[in-house]
Formats: C-alpha cells, sequence, structure tokens
C-alpha cells in the first residue's frame, strides 16, 4: 500500500533500534505531524499518542479517509489544545502502516516487503521511537504526553521508561496490562485475518492481493467492544435495515449488522492486515508491572516527579475504571502527584474521542494548571 503525505524521516541509522524481543531494525522511518510552534527553549511540547488503528494525522486532513484528524475537535489555534501556546506532536506508530516502518514496507535487506518477517514489537518499542524522533526535533523535554486507549498505554510506557524527560502525563481509559478478555478478542481478530485465504501466510503482497474479508471481521469483532450495550441499544435495538419484516436468511436484517459491515468495509481501505496483527500482539504483550517483579508502583518509582491525570468513562467495558484505578494506585504508591477522574457516559470506551463537555473541562483545567508549574506564560513562551 501506498503511505500518504505526512511529514518523515529515518531514525536509528547508524545505532540500530534494539526491540524487546532482541531483534534490531536499522533503519526506522516514522511519520509525523506537527501543529504550532516550539518555543525558544523547547518546552511547551505536546505529544499525542494514537491508538490501535489510529494515525499521526490527529488535527489535520487525512488525506485517506478524506476526514478531519481525529482529535481536530480539541487541538487547534484557540482550542483546547492551543496550537498559539503548545507545540503538539503525533507520529504513527511502528508496525503501523501510514508511513512509519512496518510489516508493509520494504525490508532493505531483501528489497521485498517484511511481512511476517518483520520482528515482532512491544508498545515499548514504540516509545523508544517516539522518544528519538522527540530528540531528532530538539525537544529532550516534553511539556506533556497524552492518549487514549492503546495511546494511554504508550503514555504509561513512556512514564516508566523515560520519566525524566516527562512534565506531564494524561492517560485515558487504558490499562497497564492486557487481561486475558482483551488478549482473547485480539485473537479472534488475528485468526480470521490468518484465515482469509489471500493472507498467503502474511505475504499477501506479492499475491496482489489483500486478506479483505479477515480484516473486516477482525475490524467488527474490535468495534463491538468500543462501544457499550446502552449506546447500541439506543442507536440501533433490534431495528431492521430498510425492511419491515425479516428474511428468514443470512443478508443484514438488523441495522446493528450493517453498522458492523460497515465499518469493516471502509477500514480495509485504510489499513494493512498484517500491521493489524502486530499491533494487536503489541498490546497483548504489554504488562509494565511485569518488568518491576510484578508491582506495578515499582515500575513508576522514578515517575514520582510527574503530575498525572487518569481518566475512564463509566460504561468502557474494554479497559474499564477498575484497570485505571489500579494505575492510579500505583502512582499514588510511587509517591507521584497523580488526580483521576470517572466521567459518566453511556458512549463505551470511544468516549475519549467524542464531545463530552466533562472530559473537554477536566483536560483543560489539567493543562492550564500543569502549564503554569511548567513555567509557561499564556503565550506558551514563544519569545
Amino acid at each position: 500500500m501506498n503511505a500518504p503525505q505526512s511529514e518523515f524521516t529515518y531514525l536509528f541509522k547508524d545505532l540500530p533500534l534494539a526491540l524487546d524481543s532482541g531483534e534490531t531494525l536499522c533503519p526506522v522511518r516514522v511519520a509525523y505531524e506537527t501543529y504550532g510552534t516550539l518555543n525558544h527553549d523547547a518546552s511547551n511540547a505536546i505529544l499525542i499518542c494514537h491508538a490501535l488503528t489510529g494515525d499521526q494525522f490527529v488535527a489535520s486532513h487525512n488525506p485517506i479517509t478524506g476526514k478531519a484528524g481525529w482529535w481536530d475537535r480539541i487541538i487547534g489555534p484557540n482550542k483546547l489544545i492551543d496550537t498559539n501556546k503548545y507545540f503538539v506532536v503525533c507520529s504513527n506508530v511502528l508496525g503501523s502502516c501510514l508511513g512509519t516502518t512496518g510489516p508493509w514496507e520494504e525490508n532493505p535487506t531483501t528489497g521485498k516487503p517484511w511481512g511476517v518477517t518483520f520482528p515482532v514489537i512491544t508498545v515499548r518499542d514504540m516509545v523508544r521511537v517516539q522518544a528519538e524522533l522527540m530528540t531528532y526535533l530538539g525537544i529532550e523535554n516534553i511539556f506533556c504526553v497524552m492518549g487514549g486507549s492503546m495511546g494511554g498505554m504508550q503514555v504509561l510506557e513512556w512514564m516508566a521508561t523515560y520519566p525524566e524527560r516527562i512534565h506531564a502525563a494524561v492517560p485515558i481509559a487504558t490499562a497497564a496490562r492486557h487481561t486475558a478478555q482483551n488478549i482473547a478478542f485480539h485473537e479472534v481478530g488475528r485468526q480470521a485475518i490468518m484465515a482469509d485465504p489471500n493472507w498467503h501466510g502474511g505475504d499477501y503482497y506479492k499475491h496482489n492481493a489483500s486478506p479483505d474479508k479477515g480484516l473486516s471481521v477482525a475490524r467488527m469483532t474490535a468495534h463491538i467492544t468500543y462501544l457499550s450495550e446502552d449506546a447500541l441499544t439506543q442507536k440501533f435495538g433490534r431495528n431492521l435495515q430498510e425492511r419491515e419484516n425479516v428474511t428468514f436468511g443470512f443478508d443484514a436484517d438488523f441495522q446493528v449488522e450493517s453498522y458492523l459491515r460497515h465499518q469493516g468495509s471502509t477500514f480495509v481501505d485504510r489499513f494493512d492486515a498484517n500491521s493489524y496483527l502486530y499491533i494487536t500482539r503489541a498490546m497483548d504483550y504489554l504488562d509494565i508491572a511485569a518488568r518491576a517483579g510484578g508491582r506495578l508502583s515499582d515500575a513508576f518509582k522514578t515517575a514520582a516527579n510527574i503530575r498525572c491525570l487518569v481518566i475512564s468513562f463509566t460504561s468502557d467495558w474494554l479497559y474499564p475504571t477498575q484497570e485505571n484505578k489500579a494505575i492510579v494506585h500505583a502512582l499514588n504508591a510511587a509517591g507521584a502527584p497523580v488526580s483521576f477522574s470517572e466521567i459518566v457516559s453511556d458512549l463505551g470506551h470511544d468516549s475519549f474521542l467524542l464531545a463530552l463537555p466533562e472530559l473537554d473541562a477536566i483536560l483543560d483545567g489539567f493543562i492550564a494548571s500543569a502549564a503554569i508549574t511548567r513555567g509557561l506564560t499564556d503565550k506558551g513562551s514563544l519569545s
């Protein structure tokens, strides 16, 4: 597939990127977007981390979908994250398919797409690449790192791996490790992709094919976990799709079936199946506490100086409130200044992407407070 137009650079050209698997990558192409202006002492940078199927187009036109950025609502001039004041960076994660090195890209050794010969990666590997990108951009200490879902996992890995480089952090609707249920849902999606005859053992690129049916089913399965039962009931209930009676067949009789099929069919136009395998596996391997003898507070013991805000949603059953509270308790035990908010929403896990006044107010207050402790002026110290 062709990567969309974006700023990009090659990192790890001399010293290879050492992955958690023991493998290395050299070089690593990184696609990213920036908004606003970096101030004179590089103290006003905000790093936004995207979710599983997200991208770097956080606040700009997406050339594939034709839609506005996925957080365009809150990022921009005079918006909640004011790009007149802050320098915002968002990069496509390692392993993805929107410009950053992943299984879709050519292996420099063979001259052919990596496919499943691409090394297995972790969320921490993604963060290592982000850290190198920020250094490349001249940013050693980041004002704030924030993100939801897998983006929140990256925030947590920043806090555990590079605590000295962060002033503030906002992990939203996330977890410090994947549960058996999380892994199970991902495995269903991966098996759907690998069972598609067009997958060709992951080497479908040379066959000019794509496992679209399998990837579509994977997306449909995952999308169910992003919504709540109330949201599905309110939006669709048992309403029929453009018919008065059921067909007694296997067409999309119900609106919810048609909706999921649409989600699946549009997804295959913008995402690579192998990237989906690699990124879901990276999320499954997440277990930050395991690296600290099983105690999450020990993993965060060097993050005591980071101002942190953790946010969850009442109807999120993918990464429920108790998972987010476990993060709060660990940060408290580590001595970090942390605040927590559980927002009432019936929209499920995807609430962090939607227009919720309470979410906006909480984020606005936290960023303003963190800016004061950072010493940023109303103009972001741009002088």
